[in-house]
């Protein structure tokens, strides 16, 4: 009694899916220690209120350039209370940060402004060679 496979012994018309299941194995593989290294984002500063509730007066190393909407014309600018014209901002910021150890600085920017003006403000922070640039949102501001 033979015990045959049957069959002619020709080719076989059946795909082989083993070196292809491999292969899958290997990039899911690799996606999976790709993904956890790549970059989140940006860091977010928050300023954080002082510690004790009699200390009110600002912190004259703190840099606040707020951003003031002017209902259709160009928004104004002020750094901290200082009113200061656009053209004058980036030159004005180098001039502070120049002398300063940390380069720390906050945006403020009105509810109704188009995101691009603020961003044109932290482009002005950067070029001026700021480190951290914080955004100071209506919550943060209403002490949230």
């Amino acid at each position: 009694m033979g015990m045959g496979g049957g069959g002619t012994g020709g080719a076989v018309s059946e795909i082989n899916v083993t070196p292809l299941i491999d292969v899958l194995l290997v990039l899911l593989i690799i996606f999976m220690v790709i993904v956890p290294v790549t970059p989140k984002g940006l860091d977010a500063i928050v300023p954080q209120p002082p510690k004790n509730q009699q200390q009110n007066e600002p912190d004259s190393k703190t840099i606040v350039v707020s951003i003031l909407d002017n209902k259709g014309g160009e928004p104004s600018y002020k750094i901290n209370e200082d009113s200061i014209a656009k053209s004058e901002l980036e030159a004005r910021l180098q001039g502070i940060f120049a002398v300063r150890q940390t380069k720390v600085m906050f945006v403020k920017g009105d509810p109704d402004l188009f995101y691009g003006k603020i961003a044109e403000v932290i482009d002005f922070g950067h070029g001026a060679g700021v480190d951290n640039i914080g955004i100071i949102t209506p919550q943060v501001a209403a002490g949230h």
